[in-house]
């Protein structure tokens, strides 16, 4: 009853206020999203020859962000495990607004204690929100804003982005940074285009690749994944270029790698995590295991054969040495095979173009770690090469087949 009681409210709000003509009909968008946020909408397709099913577009974005909930739990215990790593080697709490949280939460809870579960997750979770928060209010600012402008709905995509993009930065990003990249992003990524379903790159990754060119110093590096004042250490993929012997005496292991006990951006540490979510997206049928199988094909396959070169090579080219089970493993391999490239907007859309996107896609990040020493990290800017790229695969997939029939039907 108090449900029924909220629908009705929020019904006669809508048309006394918000409807075309009311006084606030400028805002229908706003009020559009909150009211379909929590409830079913109240316009649906009736007639015989719709097709119905429960699996809607808001039902799927969603089940993106329930699969995304592991990564995000591991990152935020992840950072405040590193974090306290390096306060007992030395390190000093952040001498700011952050610090002085931790600081007044240290008399309750054991924030500064790597052994601490909850204690890890909580300093991490201090550093993640505020990152998250700024990210859905300048998100969600230009959402509305085209929304207006378009007279359309605002769109639940944007959530999924909303909840990318704070996995896929480092934990100190300074929140200026994040709100331009966002909007970004959002604007010249998706809503110039029309907006979500008429996007061809991932927001996303257009959010992080602004930030990338645009603020390399504080995108990058050693200090940024740590947040700790003092000391600082770098991401296993810093030392790729030196092999598996660089990466084990900088005390990596590919244990640690995969169960995402490493610095790195919050989200991506973790392979276990990214596997629980795959699981559950192939599970319930949102995103294509072409894509991933493929990816993972094309780039495994790669890095095997790359270690069978003869040993003159192997020493000119210590990345070389480095297994598959070290490229699944380290970076953001596995969050971008399993949450990027399988975007259904943004990625191909025909069977046999999902197969050959893929490959391509694998393939070309480990080109990129093994033979790009200044940037041992690819998955971010080959994904966005992929998106460019998937509608010429679909369109030579499309002409294939059709002269195919064309020539059976020749033929008959």
């Amino acid at each position: 009853m108090k449900f029924y009681a909220l629908r009705k409210t929020l019904k006669v709000v809508g048309e006394k206020f918000f409807e075309p003509g009311k006084p606030l009909a400028a805002l229908y968008p706003l009020y559009d999203a909150a009211d379909t946020f929590f409830f079913t909408p109240g316009k649906r397709n009736e007639g015989s020859v719709h097709v119905r099913d429960a699996g809607d577009f808001k039902r799927m974005m969603i089940y993106v962000v329930y699969a995304l909930i592991p990564c995000m739990l591991m990152g935020l215990y992840n950072v405040g495990l590193q974090a306290n790593r390096l306060i007992a080697a030395g390190g000093a709490v952040p001498d700011d607004w952050h610090g002085a949280i931790l600081n007044w939460l240290s008399a309750a809870i054991p924030v500064f204690n790597p052994d601490s579960v909850f204690g890890c997750f909580v300093y991490g979770f201090v550093y993640w929100l505020p990152v998250y928060v700024v990210t859905m209010v300048a998100g969600l600012f230009w959402e509305i804003l085209f929304a207006g402008v378009y007279k359309e709905e605002v769109n639940e995509g944007f959530f999924v982005t909303g909840f990318l993009f704070p996995l896929i930065c480092p934990a100190t990003i300074p929140l200026w940074q994040v709100a331009l990249a966002i909007s970004f992003g959002v604007v010249i990524g998706k809503e110039i285009f029309g907006g979500t379903g008429r996007n061809f790159l991932n927001p996303a990754l257009v959010a992080r690749a602004f930030l990338f060119f645009g603020y390399a110093g504080q995108i990058s590096g050693d200090k940024v994944w740590t947040a700790v004042d003092g000391v600082s250490k770098a991401t296993p993929l810093s030392y790729a270029s030196g092999g598996v012997d660089a990466l084990v005496s900088a005390g990596y292991s590919v244990h640690d790698c995969f169960f995402g006990t490493i610095p790195g951006a919050v989200g991506e540490t973790s392979t276990v995590a990214c596997l629980i979510g795959m699981a559950f997206l192939l599970i319930t049928g949102i995103a294509s295991w072409r894509v991933m199988a493929s990816m993972f094909v094309g780039g495994m396959g790669l890095a095997y054969l790359l270690t069978q070169c003869d040993p003159s090579t192997l020493a000119a080219h210590p990345a070389f040495t480095l297994g598959p089970q070290w490229h699944f493993v380290m970076g953001g391999f596995a969050f971008g095979m399993v949450f990027m490239a399988t975007d259904p907007v943004t990625s191909a859309a025909t069977r046999a173009g999902q197969y050959i996107y893929g490959l391509l896609v694998g393939a070309l990040v480990i080109v990129v770690r093994v033979l790009n020493p200044a940037y041992p990290e690819g998955v971010m800017l080959v994904i966005l090469f992929g998106n460019c790229v998937a509608p010429l695969i679909d369109y030579f997939v499309v002409n294939a087949n059709i002269r195919r029939r064309m020539k059976r039907l020749q033929a008959k």
